[in-house]
Protein backbone atom coordinates (compact mmCIF):
# COMPACT_ATOMS: atom_id res chain seq x y z
CA UNK A 1 0.00 0.00 0.00
CA UNK A 2 2.83 2.36 0.84
CA UNK A 3 4.44 1.86 -2.58
CA UNK A 4 1.21 2.78 -4.38
CA UNK A 5 0.85 5.99 -2.35
CA UNK A 6 4.47 6.92 -3.16
CA UNK A 7 3.87 6.39 -6.86
CA UNK A 8 0.81 8.63 -6.80
CA UNK A 9 2.66 11.37 -4.90
CA UNK A 10 5.67 11.17 -7.22
CA UNK A 11 3.42 11.44 -10.24
CA UNK A 12 1.63 14.46 -8.78
CA UNK A 13 4.98 16.13 -8.00
CA UNK A 14 6.22 15.56 -11.53
CA UNK A 15 3.07 17.06 -12.99
CA UNK A 16 3.30 20.08 -10.71
CA UNK A 17 6.98 20.72 -11.46
CA UNK A 18 6.91 20.32 -15.23
CA UNK A 19 4.44 22.94 -16.31
CA UNK A 20 4.56 25.65 -18.91
CA UNK A 21 7.44 26.26 -21.25
CA UNK A 22 9.80 23.87 -19.48
CA UNK A 23 7.36 21.02 -20.01
CA UNK A 24 7.04 21.93 -23.70
CA UNK A 25 10.78 21.70 -24.30
CA UNK A 26 11.02 18.38 -22.51
CA UNK A 27 8.38 16.69 -24.65
CA UNK A 28 8.28 15.18 -28.07
CA UNK A 29 6.34 18.18 -29.43
CA UNK A 30 9.47 20.25 -29.29
CA UNK A 31 11.34 17.70 -31.38
CA UNK A 32 8.56 17.58 -33.97
CA UNK A 33 8.46 21.38 -34.27
CA UNK A 34 12.24 21.54 -34.36
CA UNK A 35 12.47 18.93 -37.13
CA UNK A 36 9.83 20.72 -39.21
CA UNK A 37 11.33 24.20 -39.05
CA UNK A 38 15.02 23.39 -38.91
CA UNK A 39 15.79 20.82 -41.55
CA UNK A 40 19.13 20.29 -43.21
CA UNK A 41 19.44 19.95 -46.92
CA UNK A 42 21.39 16.97 -48.15
CA UNK A 43 22.56 15.99 -51.57
CA UNK A 44 22.25 12.24 -51.56
CA UNK A 45 23.59 10.67 -54.67
CA UNK A 46 25.35 7.40 -55.14
CA UNK A 47 28.88 7.39 -56.51
CA UNK A 48 27.83 5.71 -59.76
CA UNK A 49 25.15 8.32 -60.48
CA UNK A 50 27.53 11.15 -59.70
CA UNK A 51 30.18 9.70 -62.04
CA UNK A 52 27.67 9.08 -64.83
CA UNK A 53 26.05 12.51 -64.61
CA UNK A 54 29.03 14.58 -63.51
CA UNK A 55 29.26 17.02 -66.39
CA UNK A 56 27.36 19.54 -68.49
CA UNK A 57 27.47 17.34 -71.58
CA UNK A 58 25.33 14.63 -69.98
CA UNK A 59 21.99 16.45 -70.13
CA UNK A 60 20.19 13.58 -71.87
CA UNK A 61 21.58 11.06 -69.39
CA UNK A 62 20.43 13.23 -66.49
CA UNK A 63 16.92 13.47 -67.97
CA UNK A 64 16.86 9.70 -68.47
CA UNK A 65 17.90 9.10 -64.85
CA UNK A 66 15.23 11.54 -63.62
CA UNK A 67 12.58 9.83 -65.75
CA UNK A 68 13.66 6.46 -64.40
CA UNK A 69 13.36 7.71 -60.84
CA UNK A 70 9.86 9.03 -61.51
CA UNK A 71 8.89 5.72 -63.13
CA UNK A 72 10.18 3.76 -60.16
CA UNK A 73 8.38 6.11 -57.78
CA UNK A 74 4.99 5.92 -59.53
CA UNK A 75 4.62 2.13 -59.53
CA UNK A 76 4.41 1.65 -55.71
CA UNK A 77 1.98 4.56 -55.38
CA UNK A 78 -0.26 3.06 -58.05
CA UNK A 79 -0.17 -0.33 -56.34
CA UNK A 80 -1.12 1.20 -52.99
CA UNK A 81 -3.92 3.21 -54.61
CA UNK A 82 -5.35 0.16 -56.38
CA UNK A 83 -5.21 -1.96 -53.23
CA UNK A 84 -6.79 0.86 -51.21
CA UNK A 85 -9.59 1.22 -53.76
CA UNK A 86 -10.26 -2.53 -53.73
CA UNK A 87 -10.43 -2.55 -49.92
CA UNK A 88 -12.78 0.45 -49.99
CA UNK A 89 -15.03 -1.27 -52.53
CA UNK A 90 -15.03 -4.46 -50.44
CA UNK A 91 -16.14 -2.57 -47.32
CA UNK A 92 -18.83 -0.74 -49.27
CA UNK A 93 -20.24 -4.00 -50.63
CA UNK A 94 -20.28 -5.52 -47.12
CA UNK A 95 -22.02 -2.41 -45.83
CA UNK A 96 -24.73 -2.67 -48.49
CA UNK A 97 -25.25 -6.38 -47.77
CA UNK A 98 -25.63 -5.62 -44.04
CA UNK A 99 -28.43 -3.13 -44.74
Amino acid sequence: MFKMENRIKNKENRNAKGSGLVNFFSTKYFYVVFSIFFSLSANAQCAMCRAALGGDSNVKKAEAVNNGIVYLMVIPYLLVAVIGYLIYRMYQSKKKKAE
